[in-house]
């Protein structure tokens, strides 16, 4: 029971999480659920599951605050689904323990990625040049959707980081749209989970602590999205993820536990840094902002009648 109520909260904090920066629900899950030692399919299946649930009241949410393009969630929808489904099927047919490896390595890339997207690219403001194409959208959600399903996330990582680098879309409006169209790709990879392992290789109790914490908080990310820093949130989750797939990688390698403990150690420390330094530039920009829009009121009231 106090497992099931732990996987709650996890649903909960990956969800609030995803539904404020449009990433991160099934690569923090997955990667708790890996930490826990559960076998990779196992996992992805587990957070596709629940993934159903949360995207869809997530989609809803969005949709009722105006934060979804829905031209973009159409053309994403069915590459997103292929991609699921092929990458589920893919997973399901390797070995467990040789992929938990190959899993951890890409879920500690796209954590570094997050972090950089955020830490790095987090005060840059995109000019908006118009809404994006099929041709460039339905790629990117083939790919994005078999990276999903391999390594129990994926989605956000490329979807909202590549529409974000591309300018062509406000940012509440990718996140609301990535997180709509996340419902399409959790059935596609939940379909190629059900049809390899059976529902008897399913972890339903895993599935609904999920999706229980995950329902809970989609509705508020959703309404957050406007209000928290998505710079300090990135750092955070991105962190959350490098450090404990670090370790499952350095473990699967065979690296001593006293070697492993003082290079997560390290790292961990590197990301309270991180998080500390993405707080201070938060409220700098913001300082700066505010120095700006005075400067601007006391010009406009000496300005001549």
């Amino acid at each position: 029971m106090r497992k099931l109520i732990v996987l709650g909260f996890v649903g909960l904090l990956a969800q609030l999480i995803d539904g404020s920066l449009g990433m991160a629900y099934g690569v923090t899950s997955s990667t708790l659920l890996l930490a826990a030692g559960i076998a990779p399919a196992a996992a992805s299946a587990a957070v596709h599951f629940s993934e159903i649930g949360t995207s869809l009241v997530s989609g809803i949410s969005h949709a009722k605050f105006g934060n979804v393009d829905w031209r973009t969630v159409g053309i994403l929808a069915v590459p997103g689904f292929v991609g699921a489904f092929a990458g589920a099927t893919f997973l399901v047919n390797i070995d467990g323990d040789s992929a938990k490896p190959w899993v951890a390595l890409i879920l500690l890339a796209l954590g570094a990625y997050v972090i950089w997207r955020f830490l790095v690219l987090g005060g840059r403001r995109p000019q908006f040049k118009g809404r994006p194409t099929a041709g460039f959208l339905a790629p990117m959600g083939l790919f994005g959707g078999a990276l999903d399903a391999i390594g129990g996330g994926g989605w956000g990582p490329v979807g909202t980081t590549t529409l974000l680098s591309s300018g062509r879309l406000e940012p509440r409006k990718v996140i609301g749209s990535i997180d709509t169209s996340e419902f399409v790709v959790a059935v596609g990879g939940s379909l190629g989970f059900l049809l390899a392992l059976g529902s008897s290789g399913i972890d339903w109790g895993i599935v609904v602590a999920l999706l229980a914490g995950g329902v809970v908080a989609a509705p508020i990310a959703a309404w957050l999205v406007r209000i928290l820093p998505a710079r300090v949130l990135g750092v955070a989750a991105g962190g959350l993820i490098v450090v404990t797939n670090a370790r499952t990688l350095l473990l699967s390698f065979g690296v001593s536990e006293s070697i492993t403990w003082w290079s997560v150690g390290a790292l961990f420390l590197a990301w309270i840094a991180g998080i500390v330094w993405a707080v201070r530039q938060e409220i700098a920009s913001r300082k700066a902002e505010a120095a700006e829009t005075n400067a601007d009121d006391a010009d406009g009231e000496l300005a001549p009648a």
